[in-house]
């Protein structure tokens, strides 16, 4: 097991199947509140979850650590990895720079990163997010951080030409409430949150909830804890050498979702278009041939 290709909350996850009662109820208070949970000494984790500390021993053996210190420590790196900053990537990929240019550095890791998350993405996963954001009847909003917000309104301006009740809300915060109001049952909130998530995004889910909507969250393989909100969440692979994370293979996602719903709809879609086709012959809004 290596921290870049899986989670600790993955290997957990992958492994309750053979895990004891006592174990399965360590995991449990574990994942509870991950990975803080995890963070603390031996004696403390084993009490918090009532089991014994030899039980913490057998499990983390059990998923593949060497023992509880190499548990942690992968936890820990795991923390550190969805904190870091800008420059802290920037140094972090500076001191390991092989002498290929930055195009084939890039291309590598992207690669990388798509060949992963389409390993670990569940094709009925997404499917399902493709049934839920062509059914009509449901209000789709979008919504996305200081970053992702661009994501975010790519996503709403194409769903937005192939279906009606699609809104995208405001980068401020204080205007959310607005929005969530008018959050029926049965609507959808898609949420794009990546490592140094924004603290006002699970606010926002826990509203939107409330109300009857179902979440559906574009991540990263560590996940916002918006994630554990949502009905579905993307878990994409973001690491680039560079300062900035890779939106490439989220994108990838989006633009997939955009043909799967379009084309599943594809008659109301048409006529959609048409009409739209009309309204920028109207206002000139495309510069003409000739």
């Amino acid at each position: 097991m290596t921290v870049a290709s899986k989670t600790v909350s993955d290997v957990i996850h992958s492994h309750l199947g053979v895990l004891t009662r006592a174990e399965k109820q360590l995991a449990e208070s574990l994942l509870d509140n991950y990975p803080v949970s995890g963070l603390g000494s031996i004696t403390t984790i084993a009490e918090n979850a009532g089991v014994s500390t030899p039980t913490v021993v057998r499990m983390v053996q059990k998923l593949g650590f060497k023992g509880y210190p190499d548990f942690q420590a992968h936890l820990h790196l795991e923390v550190e990895a969805t904190i870091s900053n800008p420059i802290a990537k920037h140094d972090r990929w500076a001191q390991n720079a092989p002498g290929t240019h930055i195009l084939n550095r890039f291309a590598d890791a992207i690669m990388g990163n798509l060949r992963q998350t389409l390993t670990d993405l569940d094709t009925a996963t997404f499917d399902s997010v493709a049934s839920l954001l062509s059914d009509r009847k449901r209000g789709l909003y979008f919504v996305g951080g200081r970053i992702t917000g661009a994501l975010a309104e790519y996503f709403f301006t194409h769903m937005q030409v192939i279906r009606p009740a699609t809104t995208l809300l405001s980068s401020h915060s204080s205007s959310w409430p607005q929005y969530v109001l008018n959050m029926n049952a049965g609507d959808i909130l898609i949420i794009f949150d990546i490592r140094r998530y924004e603290q006002e995004m699970v606010s926002l889910a826990t509203a939107a909830r409330k109300r009857g909507a179902e979440i559906v969250v574009f991540t990263d393989q560590w996940g916002s804890p918006a994630a554990k909100l949502a009905r579905h969440a993307f878990r994409v692979r973001i690491e680039a050498p560079s300062a900035w994370d890779s939106s490439v293979v989220t994108l990838f996602i989006v633009e997939a979702l955009i043909e799967a719903v379009q084309n599943s709809t594809w008659d109301e879609t048409k006529e959609r278009m048409k009409t739209l086709e009309g309204l920028f012959e109207q206002t000139k809004l495309f510069r003409k041939p000739g």
